[in-house]
């Protein structure tokens, strides 16, 4: 399993924090929108680690907001990914805790 699939999947079973760790490295490694995107779905993890498990509401919304700076500037999908739908999961979820957002991949039939 790749590195970013491995996140993903953390990332959708709540363990955000793991996923944030999971990533990390693979966002060392890249440049330009790829690092844009790696750097807000991180921040996103942290969000919702932060709001969560340290149970920090204000930690979690300035983590979505810098997460936000940097989703901006990548397309609306990206990397298989509907980017704007993710922000929107992730915002209900700070809003809402008993919500669980995950990352809504798009159906890209690999060959």
């Amino acid at each position: 399993m790749d590195a970013w699939q491995h996140g993903v999947d953390l990332f959708n079973k709540g363990e955000f924090w793991e996923c944030h760790e999971a990533l990390e490295p693979l966002w060392m490694k890249v440049e330009g929108l790829e690092k844009e995107f790696y750097a807000g779905v991180i921040l996103l993890a942290a969000a919702l680690h932060k709001a969560r498990q340290m149970e920090s509401a204000r930690g979690g919304r300035r983590n979505y907001a810098k997460a936000i700076v940097h989703l901006a500037l990548v397309p609306d999908t990206f990397h298989g990914v509907n980017v704007r739908e993710l922000e929107a999961r992730v915002h209900e979820a700070l809003r809402h805790p008993y919500k669980q957002p995950i990352i809504p991949l798009l159906n890209l039939n690999h060959e």
